[in-house]
């Protein structure tokens, strides 16, 4: 059990530290659906586009790498009593499903269930981008707005550790459900 916990504290410091870690640049959803943007690694170059779709009922990313190749959507469930919203991988195939939790009494609380049955939980404050990601009480990602002076921009580190694309697609889902469109 101590050894349990000394390596989690362990992992979460090098995470804190940077060891193995690629940050991005995201855009506070600033735009409607139907437009897109860009994410950059941190180095200014483009890693990611977002394309913003609106189809029937639900909302559509299609997150594509700069050569055009996707390699995840995120689409939400519409009719559903709990927000909700699926990622699929390039091919089509639903590889995690975002979720806010019914209740949350001191600070907002999300759980993205893996379909390779690994659930990641997230806690913080989601409307502020303030917020991490955990799996099994090891720190993956974190949002922040601290690293970026700019109003309307967060960082997000992901741990080398998990599926960028599928972190990325799930910050993406969760600003999404956060902020609604207007």
């Amino acid at each position: 059990m101590f050894e349990d916990r000394r390596a989690r504290r362990q992992a979460n410091h090098a995470f804190d530290a940077g060891e193995g870690v690629t940050r991005y640049q995201m855009q506070q959803k600033m735009f409607s659906i139907g437009d897109d943007y860009w994410i950059d690694d941190e180095a200014g170059e483009h890693a990611y586009k977002v394309n913003g779709k609106a189809l029937r009922l639900r909302h559509t990313y299609a997150i594509e790498e700069p050569d055009g190749r996707r390699v995840a959507k995120v689409q939400s469930r519409p009719l559903r009593i709990k927000d909700s919203m699926e990622i699929e991988d390039a091919d089509g195939n639903r590889i995690a499903l975002v979720k806010k939790a019914l209740i949350s009494p001191l600070r907002e609380r999300w759980t993205i269930k893996q379909e390779d049955g690994g659930e990641l939980s997230v806690q913080g404050n989601i409307v502020d981008h303030e917020y991490t990601i955990e799996q099994d009480g090891i720190k993956v990602a974190e949002v922040s707005k601290k690293w970026f002076r700019m109003r309307d921009t967060y960082g997000l580190d992901v741990s080398d550790a998990v599926d960028k694309a599928t972190i990325v697609a799930a910050a993406i889902a969760i600003d999404s459900m956060a902020h609604p469109a207007k």
